[in-house]
């Protein structure tokens, strides 16, 4: 055991996260998997729980792959990586697998698993604009030479992940023009993007409004959007029975595997799980959860500012902002504070590949946090061996 831990670098703190974030997956996955286990299992809960423990658990090694191997890799792999991304998305569309109107995952045949093509695109893109940012140092301030090759990936990878998920496609943009901030690129491009983005939104919204009937998504995000703004959670049945979960839960809980309503509300072990969570075990333990996930952001915040290399500092950045503010998303969506959108709660809610790309992203975290790591040693090599020469003269 000891050997082992003596091979786990990286930020500890991080870890640590990980490790609460995934405990505490277990216990509100297996208490609220029993009406899936009932519709699919005849009532054994165990099936999905131990499915849900392998799933975690080969997170974890991929993680520790993840963590293992040296940014450069990663900056190698970006091209490659993002120019994949895109094929895999236009698949997606055209013969991805359907859920709720939004095809969103591709089967991978043989093993017959499927995966959403959207975590892989966002781990890809991530990686090619910290790359791009790092390599155009010399003319970051240039157009042509810098901006165009961050921005046409950029435009091309969100807007095959819009029809889908616009969540995603949403999450993905911001994360981009921040690390475009963060990389020198010229503040007036910047604004220039997103004042493209604040247009294109508007016409979006137009668009759902004056088209509703295109298709069944199209009318999905309509009716989300008149429920969230005329305030009907009776409009919403996902929101109505969250916001009975999180009344009922009050300030402490009614207790592990005690909830009711994972009886009622539709995905309870994934899109909604928060609202489990507050119902179980109430108001305190929700916020801890928000605490950890700033603690992740704080943490990978902390290990890219004091990185000198240009590339892991941002890839840190990029893949932290995106998997914090998703955990946002989601947690807002199950308090009611922004429409329903199909965000999962990061190391928390019940998947398969999406909690494995996550491990990913946080691998590539801490692989920062480990060549931080390893340059510290020569100093303080360095200084014990002064300290050895000050001490014999």
């Amino acid at each position: 055991m000891k050997n082992f831990l003596k091979n786990i670098n990286g930020d500890k703190t991080i870890w640590a996260v990980v490790v609460l974030l995934s405990i505490l997956s277990l216990l509100s996955v297996y208490s609220s998997i029993v009406t899936l286990a009932y519709k699919y299992k005849a009532g054994d809960t165990e099936y999905y729980l131990m499915k849900h423990a392998m799933i975690i658990l080969f997170g974890l090694f991929l993680m520790f792959l993840a963590h293992k191997v040296r940014s450069g890799f990663y900056s190698r792999f970006a091209i490659i990586a993002v120019i994949a991304a895109v094929p895999l998305l236009l698949l997606t569309l055209l013969t991805g697998s359907s859920i709720n109107h939004a095809n969103r995952w591709l089967e991978i045949p043989v093993v017959n698993l499927t995966f959403q093509t959207s975590d892989f695109a966002k781990i890809a893109l991530i990686m090619y604009v910290a790359r791009t940012l790092a390599v155009k140092q010399d003319v970051i301030k240039d157009f042509r030479s810098a901006f165009l090759p961050i921005v046409v990936p950029v435009l091309v990878i969100c807007g095959l992940i819009l029809p889908a998920n616009f969540s995603t496609a949403a999450i993905l943009f911001l994360t981009s023009m921040i690390l475009m901030f963060i990389g020198r690129i010229k503040i007036k491009y910047i604004l220039s993007l997103m004042g493209m983005g604040v247009v294109f939104f508007g016409l979006f919204i137009l668009f759902i409004f004056l088209f509703p009937h295109v298709n069944n998504r199209v009318a999905t995000w309509k009716a989300r959007i008149e429920n969230f703004s005329a305030g009907k959670s009776e409009g919403n049945y996902q929101v109505e029975q969250a916001k009975i979960a999180i009344a009922t839960g009050g300030m402490f809980g009614k207790g592990p595997g005690k909830s009711t309503q994972r009886n009622f509300l539709p995905h309870p072990y994934s899109d909604f799980i928060y609202a489990i969570i507050i119902e179980e075990y109430g108001m305190i333990v929700a916020l801890i959860v928000i605490f950890l996930y700033l603690i992740l952001l704080y943490r990978a915040i902390r290990i890219a500012t004091k990185c000198q290399k240009i590339f892991p500092s941002l890839l840190a950045i990029g893949c932290s902002f995106s998997l914090v503010f998703q955990a946002m998303i989601n947690m807002a969506v199950a308090v009611n504070l922004v429409p329903v959108t199909g965000q999962p709660l990061p190391l928390v809610s019940m998947g398969g590949t999406s909690i494995w790309f996550t491990s990913i992203a946080i691998g590539m975290i801490l692989s920062t946090s480990r060549e931080l790591e390893k340059e510290k040693v020569p100093k303080q090599i360095v200084s014990r061996d002064e300290e050895a020469i000050a001490a014999t003269v």
